[in-house]
């Protein structure tokens, strides 16, 4: 037993303070912390005392104890309370007769239950507070001890507990509290105090166990025993990441945050606000199964004063939090357990049946279903569970240090219910062919009844033998019930909880997935909660439920449309959400099932590639989507031709193949190919349709990525221009065209238009689509390119880079394409500005990525090799430097030829390396061969070309050439001040005759 003891906070004026001894059980802690506060405003003593006495102590001396501090003993009772111990009936209601009827001054009760209590209860005369607001139960508990309404003075009120019948203001689906729930006081209160006593932004624990352990019942009851504690509790299952992260980005919703943007920008915006303490730094999170440490970083806010708690059963979790190892139930705890389900057995019996399942939770909830609701005897029962029955699962997913009796228990049980209960078996059947975990079983009352099997139209009809079924298998111990039904919502939002462990017994027992009828009516359920969206992120949250069911429930072998259609959606909602790791893995399993009984030609294969496609580009998987398109372009050459959708099918892989063509660096290829897109675009539809604009834009990017930037420009305008009109200006695909005639504008040397172009298309980015949308990131990565062209200062730059660079890799990850993007230009920022250190980690890390993804033989990192020389150069490793250098101008000249753009950067480069080299003479035929061909590809004005003169004026005087230098160094430094300014850094250096250099951005498309 704990007692606490608190201070007197004041006597009432006018009156005497009394002293009253709380007692409660742990689980309703939350209404002794509010009696006492309540009694302590009124001036009044309380010792508060959590009641849990040995089942060996005699029930009158554990109550005689209560009785040795002053005062008087109010008890707060319910039928939890009276089955402490456990105790009987008998032993109750003898005490109560006689002990507490004997000493009835000294008792005094709240009632905390609508249920029938014991009929000897009557002598404490307990006072009802179930259902009543906060005033009322407060006017009722003065009223039973008999004291006025006194107020103690303001100053010595101290802190207020918070009314336990009032739900903290956001409950984000925290498990139903069990009812059942026994034992694990020592672990709960532990956990309490380790979370209040951790410093501000620390309060993170693990709950870490075997499955079955019941790390998610005590995470659950933690919840509904300390959440008058919080304002915002959050329950987040993270058995799928989409899941994980769909649940926790809803959180903005409830805290009632801006919620655009796709769900890495709700995940920000969460975890910011939480750090922050807003709306309330009186907060948890409860991460159920979560077994990913590496992930922290996205989730935790790592700040704030609130809590949070995990369960998983990976112990890594201990380098990042603090570990709660838990263990099997304490025998106590067990045998208690058992004897308040099973009132009809002994203490010595329940030990028997606790040692033979190893004290483990989830099997003495199935044992004592068993011996309660059958009222079966305990030998009768170990005998049976002890015979040869079963010994190991074909699957192995049963826990290898899970006893051998329990297989055979949960066999018997199976077996009885095939012969009382049928309907339970048939919604078991349904059951196993989903993933464990949260079930959506109540969509099976909405399928119309002449669409399910023969054997499960009772399903939709028969709503009391629904019932029944779910009432005898929660009985039972084989689900939870988890109804989500809300006033004048259907019951088809019901939906059930099934442990994995659970799962995978009644998966292999009822063979339910290996029933055609039965994995075809969980088709028929997941076509019902396909919400027909996938675009919408409103109804992303639906898709994330969806998606861990598909594969368990091997949806990808139907053969029915609305199954196929459901799939493509879920694939379409994997791309847009940006969750492209697990649209690939859908994406192949659905090929490899649908390429045993579709044609390549069908509509549906033909969809799933541009899918899959889709996704394998969006993660970084070029190759595989290069193999991937051409194979199906192959395919559609060897069909007949035909008009309409042949043609149509056909400019779809064209267009698909040319973008994997560019992001491998096959440019001249690509954009040949997405010339002949364009074409038959423009026929079929018309010059100013979608896909003839998309087919544009994409044009575009190609003569972008082959340096013919003009061309880009003007086809990125006219697309520009047609979207605002057909699509309006706030469409994401007309931001799009924005972002790209920025990006064109820079490169042609336009710093201001650019920057000017892109603050605007920045905003508006923000309203539509959110800070951190994929495309806003991009938009955000050119405008700090913009602002660095331009001259804006540089401590603003390093700031947003870094910022920036964080919410990138958030959304994506660290070795994403665009991740090594950003990493590559902040990296050069830095070593412009002297932080030679971290920019060379930056580099190399980036470098090394691009070459990971793309191989050595790719024009980005064989460009990046000129940002490495840089570095070395600052460093004064001469020969290093120039060595980089001229391995990137021999690599990009073979790759794209002598007159591209990045060639002419690497030549200006490699010219400054061997003018550093004293190889003069070479230096100078170099910078001049430069200069003729950026003239010629750039223009006149174009900083690059104005950087060339720079330095072909510096090498014309180390040649003593100095009429020749003097003329080229005016020309150049006049252009330089009309086209960038006179107090531009370009210029400046220029008059400072510094060495110009050109830094490369990695840009795939």
């Amino acid at each position: 037993m704990v007692a606490q003891r608190e201070p007197a906070r004041g006597a009432p004026p006018g009156g005497e303070s009394e002293h009253f001894v709380v007692v409660f059980p742990g689980y309703h802690r939350a209404w002794g912390h509010w009696i006492a506060h309540r009694l302590e405003s009124h001036g009044h003593r309380t010792t508060l005392q959590r009641w849990d006495p040995d089942r060996e102590q005699p029930l009158q001396e554990a109550l005689g104890d209560l009785q040795l501090a002053s005062g008087r003993v109010l008890l707060v009772i319910s039928d939890v309370f009276l089955q402490l111990g456990p105790r009987t009936e008998a032993d109750w209601n003898t005490v109560l007769r006689g002990y507490v009827a004997e000493h009835a001054d000294r008792f005094a009760a709240v009632n905390l239950t609508n249920r029938e209590l014991l009929p000897a209860t009557a002598v404490l005369e307990p006072v009802n507070l179930w259902g009543v607001g906060e005033e009322e139960a407060e006017r009722r508990l003065l009223n039973r001890l008999g004291l006025s309404p006194r107020r103690a003075p303001a100053a010595q009120t101290g802190y207020t507990s918070r009314y336990p019948n009032d739900p903290p203001d956001v409950w984000g689906e925290v498990p139903r509290r069990n009812g059942r729930f026994t034992g694990r006081d020592v672990i709960l209160n532990e956990l309490q105090e380790r979370l209040m006593d951790a410093e501000q932004g620390a309060a993170v624990c693990a709950l870490v166990g075997m499955a079955g352990i019941g790390k998610t019942h005590i995470a659950a009851e933690y919840a509904h025993r300390f959440g008058p504690d919080y304002d915002v509790v959050w329950w987040v299952n993270c058995d799928q990441r989409n899941t994980q992260r769909e649940t926790f980005g809803q959180l903005a919703v409830e805290l009632g945050l801006d919620r655009a943007g796709d769900v890495g920008e709700r995940l920000r915006t969460v975890r910011e606000a939480l750090r922050k303490n807003t709306p309330s730094g009186r907060w948890l999170l409860i991460f159920d199964g979560w077994e990913d440490p590496e992930e922290a970083a996205t989730f935790l806010p790592h700040g704030g004063s609130g809590h949070v708690l995990i369960t998983s059963r990976n112990k890594s979790w201990r380098a990042a939090t603090d570990i709660k190892q838990i263990a099997a139930f304490r025998r106590a705890e067990s045998t208690g357990y058992l004897m308040r389900r099973a009132p009809h057995i002994t203490a010595a019996q329940a030990d028997e049946v606790a040692g033979e399942f190893q004290d483990l939770p989830l099997q003495l909830a199935q044992a004592a279903a068993w011996l309660g609701e059958e009222g079966m005897e305990v030998p009768e029962y170990l005998r049976m569970v002890r015979g040869v029955g079963l010994t190991r699962l074909e699957s192995g997913t049963m826990p290898d240090d899970y006893p051998y009796s329990s297989l055979t228990s949960w066999s018997m049980l199976l077996n009885k219910l095939r012969k009382s209960e049928p309907r339970a078996v048939d919604l078991l059947s349904l059951c196993a062919v989903f993933a464990p975990g949260r079930i959506p079983l109540g969509l099976a009352r909405g399928i119309p009844t002449a669409e399910l099997p023969d054997n499960l139209r009772w399903i939709a009809s028969d709503r009391s033998s629904w019932a029944r079924a779910l009432d005898s298998l929660v009985n039972y111990s084989v689900i939870t019930r988890e109804s989500r039904v809300q006033a004048g919502e259907s019951e088809q939002n019901d939906s059930v909880l099934m442990h994995q462990v659970v799962h995978s017994v009644i998966s292999e027992l009822t063979q339910g997935r290996n029933n055609d009828a039965v994995r075809g009516t969980v088709h028929r359920l997941l076509v019902e909660a396909d919400p027909g969206a996938p675009n919408d992120s409103r109804q992303w949250g639906r898709y994330a439920e969806l998606l861990p069911h598909l594969l368990p429930s091997i949806a990808p072998s139907s053969k029915e449309r609305r199954v196929q259609e459901m799939l493509l959606n879920c694939l379409r909602y994997c791309y847009n959400s940006g969750e492209f790791t697990l649209g690939a893995e859908l994406a192949a399993s659905i090929r490899t099932e649908w390429g045993r009984f579709l044609d390549s030609d069908a509509q549906q294969m033909l969809s799933l590639a541009t899918l899959q496609g889709n996704v394998l580009r969006a993660a970084g998987r070029f190759r595989e989507a290069q193999i991937l398109d051409a194979d199906r372009l192959e395919r559609l050459a060897e069909v007949p031709r035909s008009e309409g959708p042949y043609e149509e099918a056909l400019m779809e892989a064209t267009s698909c193949l040319a973008a994997d063509l560019r992001l491998l660096g096959q440019y001249d290829e690509a954009l040949q190919r997405q010339e002949r897109v364009v074409e038959v675009a423009r026929r079929l539809y018309g010059p100013d349709e979608g896909a003839s604009l998309l087919a544009q834009h994409n044009l575009a990017v190609g003569l972008r990525l082959l340096g013919r930037y003009e061309e880009a420009y003007d086809t990125d305008l006219d697309t520009l221009r047609a979207r605002e009109q057909v699509l309006r200006a706030r469409h994401p695909f007309t931001l799009g065209s924005g972002n790209s005639c920025a990006r064109d504008l820079r490169l042609l040397g336009r710093y201001q238009e650019a920057l000017a172009r892109q603050e605007l298309a920045m905003r508006l980015q923000l309203q539509v689509l959110g800070a951190q949308h994929p495309q806003t990131l991009m938009a955000r990565h050119n405008l700090m390119l913009c602002q660095r062209r331009a001259g804006t200062p540089r401590q603003d730059i390093a700031t947003a880079m870094a910022l920036l660079l964080d919410q990138q890799e958030q959304v994506h990850s660290r070795g994403h394409y665009t991740t090594l993007s950003l990493m590559t230009d902040y990296g050069n920022f830095l070593r412009e500005h002297g932080d030679l250190t971290l920019a060379r980690e930056l580099l190399t890390e980036a470098e090394d990525g691009f070459r990971a993804l793309l191989g050595p033989a790719h024009p980005v990192p064989t460009a990046m090799q000129s940002n490495a020389g840089l570095v070395l150069q600052i460093e004064g490793e001469r020969d290093g430097a120039l060595n980089m250098f001229e391995q990137a101008l021999a690599g990009v000249t073979s790759l794209l030829g002598p007159d591209h753009p990045v060639t002419l950067g690497c030549a200006l480069n490699t010219s400054g390396g061997r003018h550093l080299a004293e190889a003069l003479e070479d230096a100078h035929e170099l910078s001049r061969d430069t200069l003729e061909r950026s003239r010629r590809v750039l223009g006149e004005d174009h900083p690059l070309t104005l950087s060339c003169m720079v330095a072909q004026a510096i090498d014309l005087r180390s040649l003593r050439r100095r009429d020749e230098a003097r003329a080229v160094e005016s020309d150049a430094l006049e252009r330089l001040t009309r086209s960038l300014g006179a107090q531009h850094q370009q210029t400046l250096s220029a008059r400072q005759r510094t060495r110009p250099y050109w830094d490369y951005e990695p840009y795939l498309g």
